[in-house]
């Protein structure tokens, strides 16, 4: 009996002995769950279709859609970043923010920041740098990975650097990057480097990220 078999046999046994799951334990089922699935189910899976695949002279991404009990659905989709479609979870609906609102303040001499910009130097001695910080932002967070940056839990403001809610009070902040998902770009040059560092920290990505002078 496989892991995955050991795993829905020990649920079931649980569950007809009257314990009640609480949702902690049945998001770390989910969890085991999944990575089981990649672990015995995926790599036998790839085994058994290349021979069938190997007449074919293009690349291409296959969507299996598994319901148990119905026939599988097989479909082509022109998505070809294999890595982020596998590692790709359920995007859940961010709630909305409660900001604070402060009333008007008195006027005060500002001196103003010099006019800078962002660029980030690859592992390779190639760069990303668009006409603005907040482009610059935006472009590297795309390279990085959309998804795998909202899992690392960065935010501005309160709110999720990769976003699935348009945020009330900086919804014209947010710039749209894939269905569903947008990078809040309000914040200034100092913490956006921040924030490019952690990601490129946690991600391993052999950035350097560099404040520029216009």
């Amino acid at each position: 009996m496989s892991k995955l078999e050991d795993l829905y046999e020990g649920k079931k046994r649980l569950e007809r002995a009257g314990y009640k799951l609480t949702s902690d334990m049945l998001e770390d089922m989910d969890q085991l769950e999944e990575q089981l699935i990649k672990d015995e189910v995926l790599p036998t899976l790839s085994k058994d279709i290349e021979p069938r695949l190997a007449k074919i002279q293009r690349e291409l991404v296959l969507v299996v859609e598994y319901k148990p009990g119905e026939p599988i659905r097989v479909a082509l989709s022109r998505k070809t970043n294999i890595p982020e479609l596998l590692e790709a979870k359920r995007l859940e609906i961010d709630p909305e923010v409660e900001h604070r609102e402060y009333g008007q303040r008195g006027k005060q001499s500002e001196k103003r920041a010099p006019n800078t910009g962002l660029c980030v130097y690859r592992r390779n001695g190639t760069i990303i740098q668009e006409k603005t910080a907040a482009l610059t932002f935006v472009a590297a967070i795309k390279e990085a990975g959309v998804l795998k940056v909202r899992e690392l839990g960065l935010k501005f403001c309160k709110v999720p650097i990769v976003s699935t809610t348009i945020d009330k009070k900086y919804g014209n902040r947010q710039v749209v990057v894939e269905p569903g998902l947008l990078v809040i770009t309000h914040s200034d040059n100092k913490t956006k480097k921040n924030r490019l560092e952690r990601i490129n920290d946690a991600l391993h990505l052999g950035w350097k990220v560099e404040i520029i002078e216009k």
